[in-house]
């Protein structure tokens, strides 16, 4: 993810702990891989940053592996632009690590490294660069793809961005779409979330969906505040993290 400079990002936001006892998420309708996959080949999974794959999409992905379904992962950006005031992390070389750790997590998830395309658009500039992403998400998408962006209202430029971009592309492709939300758990509240006009699926995780998902996620140390230089205010802290280790993933139809 990149710095939190978006306009429902602020402060601690909304306790997991609300989230798992909200009748919303417990009652939500589940959705198996078949229904959610159906016959597509191939996932294509768009993520604004290095590791917005994985929390929205890891345990997705890594049954796609494991059914030995291709899957594609679109790093639209390096997430370069993530800690803008520490002088330790200049955005190259934070470009250069977080390219590392998403290497790292897809290969953990099952994927070579061949399985990660770069567009490399500036980390914050999604929106400015809709037009090229959307021509870039057209050129790589197939009709029988099931295409995967974070959610279009997910609060993040970034993210919110991409999904534009990917929609837009899909729709002239004629390829099938599914949204995840990221950062949408956080600044909504459980009485009152509302993802509509998508109808909101789970996807419930296996033990080992979900410690391949925890183990991908452990790989991007940048965010988690446990790398070389360690951030003192990481943008995975343990209670944003703590969103991505439930049993379940949730997408948007």
């Amino acid at each position: 993810m990149a710095a939190l400079s978006a306009r429902h990002i602020h402060g601690h936001g909304t306790p997991e702990a609300a989230w798992l006892a909200s009748p919303m998420l417990r009652h939500m309708p589940r959705a198996s891989f078949d229904q959610l996959a159906g016959d597509a080949p191939r996932l294509v999974v768009v993520a604004p940053h290095p590791d917005d794959e994985v929390l929205g999409c890891g345990g997705l992905i890594a049954d796609a592996v494991r059914r030995g379904r291709d899957v594609l992962v679109v790093a639209v950006t390096d997430g370069e632009h993530c800690y803008p005031a520490l002088a330790a992390w200049p955005p190259a070389r934070l470009a250069e690590l977080r390219r590392a750790e998403l290497v790292a997590a897809v290969t953990t998830l099952g994927l070579p490294e061949a399985a990660i395309h770069a567009v490399a658009i500036a980390d914050g500039g999604v929106r400015g660069a809709g037009a090229a992403l959307a021509n870039a998400m057209h050129a790589l998408l197939r009709p029988d793809d099931l295409a995967l962006v974070t959610w279009a209202r997910d609060g993040h430029p970034d993210h919110e961005g991409s999904a534009d971009a990917l929609l837009d592309a899909a729709a002239r492709r004629g390829t099938r779409v599914l949204q995840y939300p990221v950062w949408g758990w956080h600044w909504m509240q459980p009485e009152s979330a509302d993802f509509a006009p998508a109808r909101a699926l789970r996807f419930d995780l296996d033990d080992a969906l979900r410690a391949a998902k925890a183990e991908a996620i452990a790989c991007f140390d940048s965010q988690l505040g446990l790398g070389p230089v360690a951030a003192p205010e990481p943008i995975l802290p343990a209670h944003v993290a703590e969103r991505f280790a439930r049993p379940f993933e949730v997408f948007l139809a």
